[in-house]
């Protein structure tokens, strides 16, 4: 199996099949022989703003409360809620550290706290999240459908969503102009 990719960020690469995850960037949240799990960072969903999301959640939010961004994080469970955040907001019920400085808690208490003001000083909020059974994610690695890098939180956490891709596989030294939509072995 390839190494562990918890903490690490995968780059679809110009020849992904499959429209749903076309210049995606995914933070992977766990990864393990049972599969692996991950948000995409770069796709805001439209039409879907934090307070009516809170509002049909039955949560009030507080006039002050930070405006969050709602992201499409995958076709796995899209209507779930999953943030992603630095690591000064714990939960009390469920805050899982995934890397230094980033966690992710999928519980109603963060959203309630975010609505008050009380939150992580940095978030992204998705809704639903990508998935991959056992080898899954390995076979499509090995097919070029991804690349991967370590995970920089200015991707991740940034607002400009237009240039997480590009910013991501400049990570890895690589002008997106260059990259063949073709496969290939050398």
């Amino acid at each position: 199996m390839e190494s562990n990719l918890c903490g690490k960020m995968l780059i679809a690469m110009p020849m992904m099949g499959d429209p749903r995850f076309q210049q995606s960037v995914i933070y992977m949240c766990a990864h393990s022989k049972e599969g692996a799990m991950g948000l995409i960072v770069n796709k805001p969903q439209p039409g879907v703003r934090f307070k009516e999301l809170l509002g049909q959640l039955g949560i009030d939010p507080e006039d002050d409360a930070k405006d969050v961004r709602v992201h499409y994080g995958g076709p796995v469970e899209n209507v779930r809620g999953f943030v992603l955040h630095s690591e000064d907001y714990r939960s009390e019920t469920g805050t899982m550290e995934v890397d230094t400085g980033i966690c992710m808690t999928a519980t109603l208490d963060i959203l309630e706290d975010m609505a008050r003001g009380k939150g992580p000083r940095t978030s992204l909020l998705a809704l639903g999240y990508a998935g991959w059974g056992p080898d899954q994610l390995e076979g499509e690695i090995a097919q070029n459908g991804w690349l991967t890098c370590d995970a920089k939180e200015d991707i991740i956490f940034g607002r400009a969503n237009e240039h997480k891709w590009t910013g991501a596989l400049k990570i890895l030294g690589i002008d997106p102009v260059l990259l063949s939509s073709t496969p290939g072995r050398a």
